[in-house]
C-alpha cells in the first residue's frame, strides 16, 4: 500500500516488567543479527568516544542489514539536552546527536530496527521521540491480576508446589508486583520451604516470602522491652482501626508487631485497590491512616516516639504532590509544578511568595489529617485496646481476626476484592480464644468527615 516499516520502537515502563526479556524474545524469534548494548555503554570520560562508538556500532548494522539493534536504559545518553546549564555534558550530547543522525539523518537508509528500553520516558530528548526515529512507543505496564496469575504460572513450572495452592490468591495478594518481583516471591518460598524441611512449597510459604520482600527478613530474635512493645501494639492498632473506619482507605490485609528488616518495628499491610485515578478523598484518607500509628501514641500515652518516622514521610510526599504537583488545593488553584526535564535544577519554577504558601498548605493538610486521625482514635478507643492487646498476645492479626474481634468494615468493599479469601492464623497462633467484639452499636459507625 506504499507504507514504510517504522524505523524504531520505544519499551517503556517500570523497571522489572520486563523490557529487556521482551527484547531477549525478539532476538530469538527475528532470525536476523541483534546487536545488544546498554546506555552506559556509549558514556567514556573521553570527549567523543561515545559518539565514534554510535558510528561504529551503526556502520555494523548497515553491512549486516536487515539486523535489530537494541539499546537498553536509552536515557543514559537521551537526556534532553541544554535544559540544565549546571549539569551539562557535552560527551553525552555529541552522543545524543550522532544517535539522531544515524537514526533519521542525510545519509540513512532501511533495513535497520532500532529498539531501545526506558523507565524514564519523561526526560527523553523529543527529537529522539519524533516520527522517523522513535515511531512507536510500547508501553509494558506492571501486569494486572490475570497477568500476574499468568506469569506466576510460569515461574512456578521449576518448583516443587503443594496441591492446595491457589495461584489466583497469590495474583490478588500482590498487587503493584512487576514479573521480576513475582519471580522473586517464587525463589523466596522455595527456599523458605527448604529451609524449614519441607518436600514441597505451601501457601504458607509463599504468604511468608511476600511478607519478607514487603517488610524485609524477620527478626524474631530482636528484643524489645515490654513498654517498646506496648507502644509499637498501639501504634499499629491505630493504623489498623483508623483504616478499618475510613471510607476511602485500602482495605487491611494484616497487622503484625514482629520486627523485621532493619527499621520496621511493625507494620500494618494493606492491600491497594487496582485503579488508575486516585481522588483527593482517597489521598485525605490515606493521610489520616498513615497518620493513626502517632494519633493512637498520643492518645493512649500522651507522648509521641520515633517510630513514625516512614509515616511522616509519606504524608508528607502525599501533601506536597496534592498541592504543588496534583492541583488539588484551593489557595495553589490547578497549576502543577512538576517539570521532569528540569530535575536536578536549583531554579524552582516558582516565587518563594509561592513557596511559603506551598509550605503553609501543606502544613494544613497534614495538621488536618492528623486532627481526624486523633477525632477518630478518641472515638474508638475500646477498639483500637482491643486490637493492640490482642496484638501483644498474638504478634500477628488478619482482616478476620479483626472482624471477629471489631465487627466487620462499615463500608462494602469492592467486589474485585472479595473473593480474596485471607488465612486467619499465622503460625500458631489461635485467634479463637481473643475476646469478641459485642459492642454492636459502634459497628456501623462512619469516619468523621473531612473538615
Amino acid at each position: 500500500m506504499g507504507g514504510k516499516i517504522p524505523k524504531g520502537a520505544l519499551l517503556v515502563g517500570p523497571p522489572g516488567t520486563g523490557k529487556t526479556l521482551l527484547a531477549k524474545a525478539m532476538a530469538g524469534e527475528a532470525q536476523v543479527p541483534f546487536f545488544s548494548l546498554s546506555g552506559s555503554d556509549f558514556v567514556e570520560m573521553f570527549v567523543g568516544v561515545g559518539a565514534s562508538r554510535v558510528r561504529d556500532l551503526f556502520k555494523q548494522a548497515r553491512e549486516k542489514a536487515p539486523c535489530v539493534i537494541f539499546i537498553d536504559e536509552i536515557d543514559a545518553i537521551g537526556r534532553a539536552r541544554g535544559k540544565n546549564a549546571m549539569m551539562s555534558n557535552d560527551e553525552r550530547e555529541s552522543t545524543l546527536n550522532q544517535m539522531l543522525v544515524e537514526m533519521d539523518g542525510f545519509g540513512t537508509d532501511s533495513g535497520i530496527i532500532v529498539l531501545a528500553a526506558t523507565n524514564r520516558p519523561d526526560v527523553l530528548d523529543t527529537a529522539l521521540l519524533r516520527p522517523g526515529r522513535f515511531d512507536r512507543q510500547i508501553t509494558i505496564d506492571k501486569p494486572d491480576l490475570a497477568g500476574r496469575e499468568a506469569i506466576f504460572k510460569v515461574h512456578l513450572k521449576e518448583i516443587k508446589t503443594s496441591q492446595n495452592l491457589d495461584i489466583h490468591k497469590l495474583a490478588a495478594q500482590t498487587p503493584g508486583f512487576a514479573g521480576a518481583d513475582i519471580a522473586n516471591v517464587c525463589n523466596e518460598a522455595a527456599l523458605i520451604a527448604a529451609r524449614n524441611g519441607k518436600t514441597e512449597v505451601e501457601m504458607q510459604d509463599f504468604n511468608d516470602a511476600i511478607d519478607r520482600i514487603i517488610g524485609g527478613l524477620e527478626k524474631k530474635n530482636k528484643i524489645i522491652l515490654p513498654d517498646e512493645k506496648r507502644v509499637i501494639a498501639y501504634h499499629e492498632a491505630g493504623h489498623a482501626v483508623t483504616g478499618w473506619f475510613l471510607e476511602h482507605a485500602h482495605p487491611l490485609l494484616k497487622v503484625t508487631i514482629v520486627p523485621r528488616g532493619t527499621a520496621a518495628l511493625g507494620f500494618a499491610q494493606y492491600l491497594p485497590k487496582e485503579k488508575y485515578l486516585t481522588l483527593t478523598e482517597e489521598l485525605e484518607d490515606d493521610m489520616c491512616m498513615t497518620l493513626g500509628g502517632r494519633a493512637a501514641e498520643q492518645v493512649f500515652f500522651g507522648k509521641i516516639s520515633t517510630g513514625a518516622l516512614s509515616d511522616l514521610q509519606q504524608v508528607t510526599r502525599t501533601a506536597y504532590a496534592m498541592v504543588s504537583i496534583y492541583g488539588m488545593n484551593e489557595r495553589i488553584g490547578n497549576i502543577s509544578f512538576y517539570d521532569p526535564q528540569s530535575e536536578g535544577s536549583f531554579q524552582k519554577p516558582y516565587s518563594e511568595e509561592t513557596g511559603k504558601l506551598i509550605d503553609q498548605e501543606v502544613k494544613k493538610l497534614s495538621d488536618s489529617a492528623y486532627a481526624r486521625s486523633k477525632a477518630l482514635i478518641e472515638e474508638k478507643k475500646e477498639e483500637v485496646r482491643i486490637i493492640a492487646e490482642a496484638l501483644l498476645e498474638k504478634e500477628v492479626l488478619f482482616k478476620d481476626d479483626l472482624e471477629r474481634l471489631i465487627g466487620k468494615r462499615p463500608f462494602e468493599e469492592k467486589k474485585a476484592l472479595a473473593d480474596v479469601v485471607l488465612p486467619t492464623t499465622s503460625g500458631d497462633a489461635d485467634v479463637s480464644t481473643l475476646p469478641p467484639y459485642n459492642n454492636s452499636t459502634n459497628t456501623n459507625t462512619a469516619s468523621p468527615n473531612p473538615e
